[in-house]
């Protein structure tokens, strides 16, 4: 059976076309509209702890004042990143999140799913079936090495101090890791670095339940952390954009403060 593919009328290219416009007219209005902030990296607070987050710290701010690579007149990372202003209410964060992100937390919550914080090399062998159960994920083929090398051992020096540190954290179900987070913690920020969920369990709102979850581990555990960051907002696709929506992640323009 051959199937004739049936041209756009007029009507419908013109729909599309105006429906992008939209969409371009409503993200140019939103760079205009983001408010500015100042997140502070305390790389003061580094001293007398190990040298590690001291180099981490400056090579974050680096990586996020360098010139954008396709817009050289901006930073690479100062409009619209994704921040979730988190002294901006008083905590917990999950009791500002609207009705639909609060059945995703139920759901997980209902089935039996839990949150902690994890030793990584523990559990490389759950984060390699993690990142082997896609393929794509948002659109985007994962790595190769995700399904031809066991996940790679880390060596991060413990951290003696609250400002800085680079934590790892999970959603656990029957004693088996299903999704799994790590995060730079430096001064008032806290970036969200990795974030995968197993393909299996993400329907039962596992990523949402590990976005909250360390959200509210950073209020008790980390109290100088007044930004949760979730990489930019513009660069997402729609769906993504909502998503960051519902969990309190909007566009800002943001201006890093490095010094000692």
């Amino acid at each position: 059976m051959t199937v004739i593919a049936t041209p756009l009328s007029a009507f419908n290219r013109e729909g599309l076309f105006l429906g992008h416009l939209r969409q371009v007219s409503e993200t140019i209005s939103q760079i205009f509209k983001q408010p500015s902030i100042s997140i502070d990296l305390r790389l003061s607070d580094t001293l007398n702890n190990h040298p590690f987050y001291r180099e981490m710290t400056r090579q974050f701010h680096r990586n996020a004042t360098r010139r954008h690579a396709k817009l050289p007149l901006i930073r690479q990372f100062e409009f619209g990143v994704a921040v979730s202003l988190l002294k901006s209410a008083p905590p917990p964060y999950s009791t500002r999140l609207g009705s639909p992100a609060k059945r995703n937390l139920k759901k997980a919550l209902r089935l039996g799913y839990r949150f902690e914080r994890i030793d990584y090399n523990q559990h490389r062998d759950e984060i390699t079936a993690i990142h082997r159960s896609s393929k794509i994920r948002q659109g985007r083929a994962m790595p190769e090495h995700f399904f031809t090398a066991r996940a790679p051992a880390i060596i991060d020096p413990p951290s003696t101090k609250t400002t800085h540190d680079y934590p790892y954290f999970g959603i656990f179900k029957e004693g088996t890791l299903v999704a799994y987070a790590s995060c730079l913690i430096a001064g008032e920020l806290c970036s969200i670095e990795t974030i995968y969920g197993h393909d299996a369990h993400q329907a039962d709102g596992v990523i949402p339940l590990l976005l909250v979850s360390m959200a509210d581990h950073l209020v008790e555990h980390h109290p100088q952390v007044a930004y949760y960051v979730y990489d930019t907002y513009f660069g997402a696709s729609e769906t993504m954009r909502r998503f960051k929506r519902k969990f309190l992640f909007h566009p800002h323009r943001v201006t890093w403060q490095c010094a000692d």
